[in-house]
């Protein structure tokens, strides 16, 4: 079984981006820049944020965190958005999610300049993916793509199930396997919650792709022999025997699914990371369309 490292694989991607931005530097070009938008005070987002500043600082990027009360209004957000769209000193922007319930995430979404929308949400950069034209690709997916190619993983004719049909994840993922490229030529199976005998389905996958959401729901019965698993999951588990009260669980059954895998990503420390490299990645296209 061979383990696909996000967490190594995403730091040799900010290697060769810290790279090329220091050729930039060097050559007097202006650096990419990044700003995120953060709405209030939910835990988990502050964590990303400052994940994804401390990501651009790393690289050499110029970034820009702009903090807003929870209690902004839609239209006050929307105002926000116009003058990032404006600003020309901006390569790429991301609203981090989820919002405030008050405030319509499509409508924020949706108001996003898709030239400047590296996080690849915007329809028009997903229906340009879809038609394999230069798009920002959602940064999951993209991280997903990336560990298959860099590890090797075989991925032409075989059949590849993709459990979750999200729009951030599940969706694109099928496309992109479906695609021609070094990870793509799979054939795809879009699989959900609601799919009848999904065991059925997924012992037939050479490649798995789990995101579900649900911990540790595909087991080791479910899986062939050989098979590689990518598991998206990742979900807070009450632990009172862990110091956080807390253990992070991904959507597979790792320790028993992982006997019978020939290749399998780890939660954490496998597509997460490889998040926030993609998102840089995207940054950097942006600061070259730009150009």
């Amino acid at each position: 079984m061979i383990l696909l490292d996000g967490k190594t694989t995403s730091q040799q991607i900010k290697e060769e981006i810290k790279e090329t931005v220091s050729k930039m530097k060097s050559h007097g070009e202006k650096v990419p820049h990044l700003a995120a938008v953060l709405v209030g005070n939910d835990g988990a987002s502050l964590t990303y944020v400052g994940s994804k500043v401390r990501s651009c600082e790393y690289v050499g990027f110029d970034s820009t965190l702009i903090r807003l009360d929870e209690n902004i209004s839609e239209e006050a957000l929307l105002e926000q958005i116009d003058t990032l769209n404006k600003d020309n000193a901006l390569d790429g922007y991301i609203v981090q999610l989820p919002l405030p319930k008050h405030i319509n995430e499509e409508k924020i979404l949706l108001a996003i300049d898709p030239k400047k929308d590296v996080d690849g949400f915007h329809p028009a950069n997903f229906g340009r993916m879809a038609l394999e034209l230069d798009a920002f690709i959602p940064a999951t997916p993209y991280g997903i793509m990336q560990l298959l190619e860099r590890y090797n993983v075989p991925t032409s004719g075989k059949h590849c199930v993709v459990v979750g049909r999200s729009h951030i994840v599940g969706r694109p993922i099928s496309i992109l396997m479906s695609q021609k490229g070094a990870a793509g030529n799979a054939t795809v199976t879009v699989a959900h919650s609601r799919t009848e005998n999904l065991a059925d389905l997924t012992r037939q996958a050479d490649i798995i792709v789990m995101a579900l959401g649900i911990p540790e729901y595909l087991t080791a019965d479910m899986v062939k022999e050989g098979a590689a698993i990518i598991d998206v999951g990742i979900t807070r588990v009450e632990d009172d025997k862990h110091p956080k009260g807390y253990v992070i669980k991904g959507d597979v059954a790792y320790d028993e699914v992982a006997q019978k895998a020939s290749y399998i990503t780890p939660v954490p420390g496998g597509v997460g990371p490889m998040t926030i490299a993609m998102l840089l990645k995207n940054t950097l296209l942006a600061r070259q369309w730009n150009k």
